[in-house]
């Protein structure tokens, strides 16, 4: 629903090869496209670490 709004990809490797051969605002902004997945990792494992203590607390 956004890429005719925003222009992006959802496919980090799709932005991140134009950025490239483009570079300037193009590359400033592919920094979303890495942190972004690498936070959102933290956080699940994060939650699935809290959501397993509890389920194994429970179990004891």
């Amino acid at each position: 629903m956004g890429i005719p709004l925003t222009g992006t990809s959802v496919n980090p490797a799709r932005s991140l090869a134009p950025a490239l051969v483009m570079g300037g605002q193009a590359l400033s902004q592919v920094w979303v496209f890495i942190v972004g997945p690498a936070i959102g990792a933290i956080i699940a494992g994060l939650i699935y670490k809290f959501l397993y203590s509890e389920k194994e607390a429970s179990l004891n």
